[in-house]
């Protein structure tokens, strides 16, 4: 179910105009609506063509379609309202369930969040994070707010991710312009390649440790394990990321978080400004780093 309010700007619109081209539901949803579900303006069941105006409460249903299983588990919620919800996803947990683990992922948690919440909404991640990340994600309530905040409004999604890389950085700060594609035979990793997909990432080292250092990097594109390649490429691999070089003597997963994000509200258009704290094992690495090698 989604409740939208007809702002102030609009009069005697066209219902399916304001929908589809101010409310940003995509022409799939509305299928879904007309075919399995009902509209509703200020409680009264309508057919179409009907006409809105300004503080209109529109209401649509539609017939959910997904085969996740709810999985109850622990979830730290940063931010919530109506249409997103963001969460500081712990290292080793999946994003989207596997043929090998369709139960253990965040989609299975969220589901059976909203189903104790007794929430009729839906799982769509804007973005991706990889397994051992940690830190926040951004998850739509609606397919229609995920599409909002598709790729050609990606950019306008600041993400800023604090890593601990190997050894010390020649330069304080600095950007990384290096494309990047798929490894030759591999259907994982990726390297430099000057015929992939442009890659760049802006770096700034926040602290130097006898054995590695605490970077603050910023994505200006959004390539499977960019910041890892990317890092990797420098001779400065991510500690625990034994895919790209890094040693796994001190942690057991890539030290890489998703720190902040910084992002207008798709619907109130307010500007959310959101951060998750370093999780307990990376700041353990960062007072083992910091101790002299003996």
């Amino acid at each position: 179910m989604l409740e939208i309010i007809v702002p102030g700007t609009f009069h005697n619109l066209p219902l399916k105009d304001f929908l589809r081209r101010h409310a940003g539901i995509s022409l799939s949803l509305w299928r879904k609506v007309k075919h399995t579900g009902t509209v509703s303006v200020n409680g009264l069941q309508v057919t179409l063509p009907v006409n809105v105006q300004s503080g209109d409460v529109v209401r649509l249903t539609w017939q959910q379609e997904s085969t996740l299983l709810p999985v109850a588990m622990p979830l730290s919620i940063i931010y919530e309202d109506s249409y997103l919800l963001v969460i500081n996803k712990p290292p080793g947990l999946l994003v989207h369930p596997t043929t090998q683990e369709h139960t253990l992922s965040l989609a299975n948690g969220v589901l059976a969040y909203y189903q104790q919440q007794n929430i009729a909404c839906s799982f769509h991640p804007v973005h991706r994070l990889d397994r051992n990340t940690s830190g926040l994600i951004l998850i739509a309530k609606f397919p229609h707010i995920q599409h909002m905040l598709s790729s050609s409004n990606l950019k306008s999604i600041q993400r800023i991710y604090w890593a601990l890389a190997s050894g010390n950085m020649k330069q304080q700060q600095g950007i990384i312009d290096a494309p990047i594609g798929r490894l030759k035979d591999s259907i994982i990793q990726r390297t430099i390649d000057p015929e992939g997909q442009a890659a760049i990432t802006a770096y700034k080292v926040l602290h130097s440790f006898s054995r590695g250092c605490l970077l603050e990097l910023q994505l200006f594109t959004g390539r499977t394990h960019q910041i890892r390649v990317h890092l990797s490429s420098l001779g400065h691999p991510l500690w625990g990321d034994d895919l790209y070089g890094g040693s796994t003597a001190l942690i057991q997963r890539h030290a890489l978080h998703s720190y902040r994000m910084t992002f207008k509200h798709p619907v109130t258009e307010q500007l959310l400004d959101l951060t998750a704290p370093l999780p307990e094992d990376m700041y353990n690495l960062m007072q083992i780093l910091d101790q002299p090698v003996e």
